[in-house]
């Protein structure tokens, strides 16, 4: 048929509501109301043709308006020389905010959604564009809502505070409170807080503390000497911990990292923790438990610029991007296990990779682009193989640090 019906009334405001707009109207009211619904009705054919459906579909939206549903119609008068003058609905309007919730069941939350608008304009009008652009969020966090302004006007008080979250000190709210509604609460805040109080170069949840001047939780890099000598490959790392004496497994933060002088020649990264833990032994090798994507941990250790770095990664096409990313900060790192002939020979080994990567690499080195664009383009197999690195027979990797060892 393709008439309107109180039900399609219904849905178009109720769209209004799904977008925020009907919330948003209570922001910022003027102009909004009222607002004309769309609606569609026969044509005069279909007053002769089809009188009966037509006066049934007429009947149906007047009766809702009479009984209160919250729209208004505007009748139009039709004189046909068949079936004579009839009143037809013509225009729908939602004459205001009250009448628009009314017709979608919505005012107990437009209720909650006034709390929220009420606090927010006493205590914090500068969030009022923010509550109209993203009205539906807000109402989301009506229950955490007068938290989350406590705690804008905690950082508006005592802006880049130079703590640690935990030491936020208000009622009823933790760091565990914080962390969890990061990504909102750098919405806020940016809107709120002065250009100097944001720094704008720490973007996304994940670097929350250093956006807005708390104390970073510090980095933290584990390493082990892998010389089986008594000599002492750590050097003096500056916090007072001496050398590493042989197998020593140890974490340090950042700091202390960066500040090490290892008599460590030979550097050697690896993904994979029980593959660190196994490492063989190696003449002035030092072994450092990677963590994927992200060198942030060892990108400043200026002293790893002058040694020779492995890398040992998964041969699929995040390995290989990993590699990619680690040259950018340390050019002359080499890649260990990561060859054709090491993925051929343990071919009973692969595995399907879930998400390979298909971004072009520009650090990789002829034979790891080569090997990199088939296992990119899927040429060893119909979907995308992986060998990880801890599926690789350990004789293999005994080898290639003997090899390492006679060669440098």
């Amino acid at each position: 048929m393709g008439w309107t019906t109180a039900a399609e009334l219904r849905a178009q405001a109720q769209k209004l509501w799904d977008k925020g707009w009907l919330l948003a109207a209570m922001v910022a009211p003027e102009g909004r109301f009222p607002l004309r619904l769309a609606i569609k009705g026969p044509a005069s054919a279909d007053l002769s043709e089809r009188f009966d459906e037509v006066r049934r579909w007429a009947r149906e939206p007047q009766q809702g308006a009479l009984d209160g549903a919250g729209y208004r119609l505007v009748l139009r008068e039709v004189r046909h020389r068949v079936i004579g003058q009839n009143a037809l609905p013509q225009e729908a309007w939602l004459d205001d905010l009250d009448d628009a919730l009314k017709l979608v069941a919505r005012q107990r939350d437009a209720m909650r959604f006034g709390e929220i608008l009420a606090c927010t304009r006493a205590s914090h009008p500068g969030l009022l564009p923010w509550l109209q652009q993203a009205p539906l969020r807000a109402l989301a966090l009506a229950g955490e809502w007068p938290r989350l302004l406590s705690v804008v006007g905690w950082l508006q008080a005592r802006p880049r505070p130079g703590i640690y979250l935990r030491q936020v000190d208000l009622p009823g709210i933790d760091s565990k409170f914080i962390e969890a509604h990061r990504a909102v609460l750098c919405e806020l805040l940016d809107a709120v807080l002065p250009e100097s109080a944001i720094e704008r170069a720490a973007s996304g949840s994940a670097q929350f503390a250093q956006r807005y001047g708390f104390r970073p939780k510090p980095l933290r890099v584990r390493l082990r000497g892998l010389d089986p000598g008594p000599a002492g490959l750590m050097g003096n790392s500056g916090d007072g911990s001496g050398g590493d004496g042989g197998d020593r497994d140890i974490t340090i933060t950042q700091e202390s990292f960066n500040r090490l002088a290892p008599a460590a020649i030979r550097v050697l990264i690896t993904e994979n923790e029980i593959n660190f833990l196994c490492l063989p032994p190696l003449a002035a090798g030092l072994a450092i438990f990677g963590a994927g994507y992200g060198f942030e941990g060892i990108a400043q250790a200026g002293w790893l610029r002058h040694k020779a770095i492995w890398y040992w990664g998964d041969i699929d096409t995040h390995g290989f991007a990993i590699l990619d990313q680690l040259r950018g900060h340390f050019p002359q790192a080499r890649s260990l296990l990561m060859d054709r002939a090491t993925l051929l020979a343990h071919r009973a080994q692969w595995t399907r990779e879930p998400q390979p990567t298909l971004r072009e690499l520009g650090r990789l080195g002829a034979d790891e682009r080569a090997l990199y664009d088939d296992l990119r383009w899927h040429r060893l197999g119909e979907t995308a193989v992986r060998l990880e690195q801890e599926r690789i027979a350990f004789h293999r990797l005994e080898q290639a640090l003997a090899a390492i060892d006679a060669r440098e």
